[in-house]
């Protein structure tokens, strides 16, 4: 009888980690499927798209995300969980399904602005929904397998557009980005309603959230220092994503040789970021945090000399678990840092400055290439923000430890970040 709370417990945890999964694959689809329709689009001639186009729009989407990182994050705060993520998810469907049916490229432009912000709402959101209710010692192992789910509706994009394209207009795979909305009776079932309170809970009486409270004393020096790793974090991943295959090409290699060295990393960013967060739970977060940016910039390092093809392989998925690991580890340390009454807005900020490096990374990369001849231009333009991105989390203080004045009134601090 004794165990039967905590089997309570472990499936409502398996339930919120499940809906978290379901929200973050449309979300990942969402992500990828403006590259998965791209060559398609090129080919649509009324609409006479060009790469220009494709950039355009990839920067039009991107755009949105800071927007909704931040409201979301607000609102997370300020109204509870329930109410932003249904307005999140409803809001990304009805996108989705409009750039399915706009008969022109602006309305698939502004289509596109409006998914970027949906996307940008939902990271924040779903993050503090897992770390709300995750057991202590498995926050980041939850965190990390929600988060995962993205780049597995990533590959679900480019798989449905394989099967489906060019034989059906490509305008059609944008409704089943649609189909989230289908979740809402769920989140409407299970996601907690209400302010959550000190002790993490909803029901709290609602405050009045405001920025200033990630710039307290306590907490200044930590909050800054997160908005710059989420940037690193953020412009490493998206330029690497974007640019690996043809910095590979520029070295020598073929595209099939490059797509190789793409799954390896996602394969490698998967199944290592699983083995990560097993190790941050333990006590740990910190320095497997900075341990994945430093990985990540000794296996660019390697990627850009020249080595046996199996080596590069393993190489390519130790840069993906430095790379998209480190950026769901930064996540972590943000969720584990702030208190759960300014968790969604800590997130909220700190992952809408990071869509900032999003935007700037994949750029900054296309000019550094441009800029020099060398090969390995691309692979040290990678580089870059993984050792920033290190040296920012080591620079984090170690403890934040509430005075005796705060735990006598009551309020809450920053928790340890290990």
């Amino acid at each position: 009888m004794s165990t039967t709370p905590e089997r309570a417990a472990g499936r409502r945890q398996a339930g919120v980690l499940a809906l978290a999964c379901l929200i973050l694959f449309v979300d990942g689809y969402d992500v990828f499927a403006i590259g998965t329709v791209g060559p398609s689009l090129m080919q649509y001639r009324p609409w006479g798209a060009t790469h220009d186009t494709l950039g355009m729009l990839g920067s039009v989407t991107a755009l949105g995300m800071p927007f909704g990182s931040v409201l979301a994050g607000w609102a997370a705060d300020r109204r509870g969980r329930r109410l932003p993520l249904t307005v999140a998810v409803v809001w990304i469907s009805v996108s989705m399904a409009a750039a399915t049916f706009v008969p022109s490229l602006g309305l698939f432009a502004a289509a596109r602005f409006c998914t970027g912000v949906g996307i940008g709402a939902l990271a924040p959101l779903v993050s503090a929904y897992v770390t709300d209710s995750a057991p202590p010692r498995r926050r980041t192992l939850h965190l990390t397998i929600a988060l995962g789910a993205m780049g597995i509706g990533g590959t679900a994009s480019a798989l449905l557009g394989r099967l489906l394209l060019p034989g059906l207009h490509f305008q059609w795979l944008f409704l089943f980005g649609a189909l989230p909305i289908l979740l809402v009776p769920v989140i409407r079932r299970m996601v907690p309603d209400g302010p959550v309170g000190h002790a993490g809970h909803p029901g709290a009486a609602r405050e009045r959230v405001r920025l200033p409270e990630l710039f307290t004393s306590g907490s200044r020096r930590a909050t800054v220092l997160f908005w710059c790793a989420s940037f690193m974090s953020m412009a490493l991943v998206y330029s690497t994503t974007a640019w690996l295959p043809a910095v590979m090409m520029k070295s020598g290699y073929d595209l099939g040789s490059s797509l190789e060295f793409t799954i390896a990393f996602t394969i490698g960013a998967t199944a290592g970021g699983l083995g990560g967060s097993v190790i941050a739970d333990r006590g740990h977060l910190r320095t497997v945090t900075f341990a994945g940016f430093v990985l990540a910039a000794v296996a660019l390092f390697v990627l850009s000399t020249p080595q046996p093809h199996v080596l590069l392989l393993a190489v390519s998925a130790l840069a993906g678990l430095g790379t998209l690991g480190g950026q769901n580890m930064v996540i972590a340390c943000m969720t584990v840092f702030y208190p759960a009454r300014l968790r969604g807005t800590g997130l909220g900020f700190g992952l809408g400055i990071g869509r900032l490096g999003a935007i700037a990374g994949p750029t900054y990369v296309a000019v550094a290439t441009d800029l020099f001849t060398s090969s390995k231009a691309g692979f040290f333009a990678f580089m870059v923000p993984a050792v920033l991105g290190a040296a920012v989390i080591a620079a984090l203080p170690r403890v934040l430890a509430p005075s005796p004045e705060k735990r006598t009134a009551g309020q809450e601090t920053a928790p340890v970040v290990p």
